[in-house]
């Protein structure tokens, strides 16, 4: 039997070979700790300093604006939590009602510390307008926080538009990259950004691993305490061949990005025509154009997208609901940009990858719509319990 095809990168990527090579060195011989000042020590320091300019490299920035995490969660708290403490007297934080739970997390904590928090709302592409930050970001700003592509729609924001507001203000401009940074060209120059989170599994490098840009000249409070690692901004020993890989990765993405982002366009405008061709009424969730090139969000009509890949192992991919004890809810990011919450049980999330290709879209797109056809009679009654509101 052939393997089943992978449309889940959104979720996670497999490591690159020539990542899991750079590191595993690191993981061997080359053990040393970078505080350590004899030869295995400095060696380790080195190779930090290398992977610190390569991820700088991929989004436009100096090294020394990057300060390595455990993960894109740690990046934005320590930004989102930094950034908002750094304002002085200013108390006010704006976000959007679409973001990452590791955002909507921070702003929660805030709000606890007496922060007020504003979300703008996205429209039905999922996109959030500069213009709408015009009326909620003013002098009491501290901290203005986007997500720059949508994880479960792929919308991509106007981050530039919307920071050049902030930097108006006088507030910082935080943007959440995690999905964009090593798919798309991302210059943190060009977006005006003072602040951005990376996560290192998004771009082909493992779990565990992550970096924040803070502008230079910016000074804000640590999240954490501990020694003086990272100019003290993450203290903790560093996790040397992680952060190997991550520059790595950073590395061949940055020679790719141009070509594979052209092909993954390709591949998922492929399968979504295959998918409408074969189920007339399915529908693409988010903005049909700014979006990252390798994500596709669908509603698959009459039907839970759960169910529907449950039904449907030649394919691994993911969808927004939660399922309960009792029953399905509909993804909130979904019911954010206003879809009905019985249509949005629909959603299946398919994203594409360096190792996708034309014949896995082609297995995809007939095995998804195979198991449709067999959730959804041609006589057009929904036979799917989880849309009707039986157990799942």
């Amino acid at each position: 039997m052939m393997p089943p095809v992978y449309l889940d990168h959104n979720a996670t990527t497999p490591v690159d070979p020539q990542v899991l090579d750079a590191m595993l060195p690191y993981l061997r011989s080359e053990f040393g700790n970078p505080s350590s000042t004899y030869s295995l020590g400095r060696r380790a320091r080195e190779a930090i300093e290398t992977a610190r300019g390569q991820v700088a490299d991929l989004i436009s920035a100096f090294a020394d604006e990057i300060v390595f995490t455990s993960g894109g969660t740690e990046a934005s708290n320590i930004a989102i939590r930094g950034g908002a403490g750094s304002g002085g007297l200013r108390r006010d934080i704006v976000t959007t009602n679409i973001e990452h739970p590791a955002t909507d997390a921070c702003c929660e904590i805030l709000a606890r510390e007496g922060f007020s928090v504003h979300r703008v709302q996205a429209n039905a592409d999922g996109l959030v307008e500069p213009a709408s930050f015009r009326e909620c970001v003013g002098e009491a700003t501290a901290l203005v926080t986007v997500i720059h592509a949508q994880n479960e729609i792929g919308t991509l924001q106007p981050i530039a538009g919307i920071s050049a507001i902030a930097r108006r203000h006088g507030a910082l401009m935080h943007a959440d990259a995690a999905q964009s940074v090593g798919k798309i060209a991302v210059d943190v120059r060009a977006l005006g950004v003072d602040l951005m989170s990376i996560a290192g599994h998004k771009l082909y490098a493992p779990k565990g691993v992550g970096a924040v840009f803070i502008r230079r000249g910016l000074d804000i409070p640590s999240v954490l305490v501990g020694a003086g690692q990272e100019h003290g901004r993450r203290p903790g020993t560093e996790n040397v061949p992680y952060i190997v890989a991550l520059g790595s990765a950073c590395k061949i993405a940055a020679l790719k990005l141009d070509e594979e982002s052209a092909r993954q366009r390709h591949l998922t405008d492929t399968l979504l025509h295959r998918l409408e061709t074969e189920i007339p009424d399915i529908v693409l969730t988010g903005h049909r154009e700014f979006r990252l090139p390798n994500t596709l969000n669908v509603l698959f009509p009459g039907v839970s997208g759960r169910r529907l890949l449950e039904l449907c192992p030649e394919v691994m991919a993911s969808n927004g609901s939660a399922c309960h004890a009792d029953q399905e809810q509909a993804s909130a990011i979904l019911t954010g940009i206003g879809l009905d919450p019985e249509m949005a049980l629909g959603a299946v999330r398919l994203s594409v990858g360096r190792r996708t290709t034309m014949n896995d879209i082609e297995v995809a797109a007939s095995a998804l719509a195979a198991a449709w056809r067999g959730l959804h009679p041609q006589s057009g009654r929904n036979s799917d319990p989880a849309i009707r509101g039986a157990h799942p």
